[in-house]
């Protein structure tokens, strides 16, 4: 997360949402919310999109990283535009997300409605809690990816600020910041391997 290369975050119009392919894992606190908002959320859809309980899949799995610890994953459906592939229910025509939209509708930050999953993509969490990254030249190398070649050298941690800062408050978010500034200064590119407790 503090390592630094030349990256920077993807482009809507250029990857067409491909981080929604094959859906996502809804923490069952962040399912009770879309439920309070369905009918925003569901006005923010495809034209052609069922109802809430047609929204997800019926199996629930434990998940020690979210809120509730209980999980459950959102149906996928079958779009032919721009390319051919499986998706969340929740992405629209336009590549954004119903649950960003309809969260900005309501007066809520953007993420209100996003699950935890989709504001950390492409970060993981790893089994000891801490929000990493997989090989960025794996990531580049896809097609249409969530990080592309930039002309500076950035860390995971300035590329997604925004997520973070959300995700661990102003407070947290500075203090690793602090933390990576210190190693820049101190270490070679190249030894920098820390993670983030999330």
């Amino acid at each position: 997360m503090f390592f630094k290369e030349r990256l920077k975050r993807c482009i809507l119009d250029k990857c067409h949402g491909v981080c929604c392919t094959y859906g996502v894992w809804i923490d069952l606190g962040e399912k009770q919310r879309i439920f309070e908002n369905k009918t925003v959320i569901q006005s923010c859809m495809d034209q052609n999109s069922e109802d809430f309980d047609d929204w997800f899949e019926e199996q629930i799995e434990n998940d020690p990283f979210t809120e509730t610890g209980k999980v459950i994953h959102s149906k996928v459906i079958e779009r032919d535009l721009p390319f051919s592939r499986k998706t969340c229910v929740f992405l629209r025509p336009d590549h954004k997300c119903a649950l960003q939209v309809a969260s900005q509708i309501i007066g809520k930050h953007p993420w209100y409605l996003k699950p935890f999953y989709c504001i950390l993509h492409p970060m993981d969490i790893n089994q000891d809690g801490e929000i990493t990254l997989d090989k960025t030249k794996i990531i580049k190398e896809e097609p249409k990816s969530c990080l592309r070649v930039s002309d500076s050298d950035l860390a995971p941690i300035e590329i997604f600020e925004d997520e973070l800062r959300y995700l661990l408050g102003d407070s947290k978010y500075q203090e690793y910041l602090t933390q990576a500034q210190k190693i820049w200064t101190s270490k070679p590119n190249e030894e920098i391997k820390d993670n983030i407790k999330s």
